[in-house]
């Protein structure tokens, strides 16, 4: 059979490398969005003709659903990691009303430490992240499950709320988070006591309980100094470690975070009926083919997500964790009151939050980054919680965190 490798594509003072996945200039690499890499390749594959907006969407996207907004951001920030732009269109010229085409003269050869390409075809696709979980035991004898993926420094993510280290890894909700933040770190991440692949029937539920279990994954690993990111909760669990180990974080990423759970921070009787009401759901819809409850749930978390992503949610209330145990986890949520410890804060501290969050009120964000000491604050223009791969903001995301984690 012959031979087939993957090639490097070679114009101006610029290579695309296919199978390191690799964007240089004039010899050094230029960081790009893996799928910002992937229209590139797709569109140098196919360099000898117009693209069609269907196929590239396909080739890059497959089945899913995606917006008009998102596929001409990815073409712009495409553009511009290649020196281009939409006025000039010296490498990607649009074709008004079919599609793309590149138009800078091309060179390919394949890559030096690969045997020359013989046989015609596109690009082949760079080799898949994988992920190792394992198991340790917290000092209760609680197992926690925790999964390591991608290579290089770590970074460390505390559990956030219903989670599911193998069910999440090729979620249509986390995958290109996973994928994203493994590209250049050794990404750490668990299940939290009582959901996922961690024990379920436990004796403590609490938020010590929570931080403890962030310290026995760490001690585990055998790590010494590291960022942590945080997420909605995780973010409150990434705090109060920071301070019991100031030695240990040297950076802290915080998205979609809050210092004061849905019942600390309820001001009015309106907010403290929206936070009993979820407490009196869960019970009835956790786990369930129950559409209201589904809606209701997908609704605030993906307020902009697809049928697909729906369906995944309800999905994942069965595979994480049982109707009780979700309400004990969600009551220990709700009480969080880390406020004290935000200006205790000394590691450089990176603030991200979605304006129109509806599961964690913007102004969280706000008041998170005010009181840590000199944090930095990024607002995100989106509605959902769990930013999708298609919308802007996640883009956005990825820039800033890859900016503040390479300083």
């Amino acid at each position: 059979m012959a031979d087939v490798a993957a090639p490097v594509y070679a114009f101006g003072a610029y290579e695309l490398d296919t199978r390191r996945h690799e964007l240089r200039r004039a010899g050094e690499p230029i960081r790009v969005e893996p799928q910002v890499f992937s229209v590139l390749a797709f569109l140098f594959a196919h360099r000898d003709r117009v693209v069609t907006k269907d196929e590239l969407l396909d080739g890059v996207w497959g089945h899913r659903y995606v917006a008009p907004a998102s596929l001409n951001s990815r073409i712009k920030a495409a553009r511009q990691a290649v020196g281009d732009d939409g006025t000039a269109q010296r490498v990607i010229r649009t074709v008004h009303g079919l599609g793309f085409r590149v138009v800078a003269e091309v060179t390919e050869r394949p890559d030096r430490d690969e045997p020359r390409r013989t046989t015609p075809g596109p690009a082949i696709p760079p080799r898949a992240i994988e992920q190792t979980i394992r198991f340790c035991t917290a000092d209760d004898g609680v197992r926690i499950a925790y999964a390591t993926s991608g290579s290089g420094p770590p970074l460390v993510k505390p559990a956030n709320w219903m989670t599911h280290l193998e069910f999440d890894w090729e979620s249509p909700v986390w995958r290109h988070w996973l994928r994203e933040l493994s590209g250049d770190h050794m990404l750490v991440r668990y299940d939290e006591r009582g959901s996922g692949l961690s024990d379920r029937e436990v004796a403590d539920y609490s938020f010590d309980a929570w931080v403890h279990d962030l310290e026995t994954v760490v001690d585990a690993m055998g790590l010494e100094r590291f960022p942590v990111l945080g997420i909605s909760q995780g973010c409150a669990v990434a705090i109060a470690y920071a301070i019991r180990h100031p030695e240990r974080v040297t950076k802290l990423v915080l998205y979609g975070g809050y210092l004061e759970g849905a019942y600390k921070r309820a001001r009015t009787a309106e907010e403290l009926e929206e936070a009993d009401l979820v407490m009196r759901l869960l019970p009835m819809g956790w786990g369930r083919d129950n559409p209201a409850f589904r809606m209701f749930f997908a609704a605030r978390f993906l307020p902009e997500g697809t049928p697909e992503q729906t369906r995944w949610f309800s999905e994942l209330q069965r595979m994480t964790t049982s109707p009780q145990i979700a309400l004990r986890l969600r009551n220990t949520a709700a009480n969080i009151d880390v406020t004290a410890l935000g200006p205790l804060v000394r590691a450089p501290t990176l603030v991200l939050h979605a304006s129109g969050d509806a599961v964690i009120p913007f102004d969280q964000g706000r008041l998170l980054a005010a009181l840590v000491p000199g944090a930095r604050f990024v607002s995100l223009e989106s509605r959902n919680h769990i930013l999708l791969e298609d919308e802007p903001a996640w883009g956005r995301f990825c820039e800033e965190v890859r900016r503040f984690l390479s300083a």
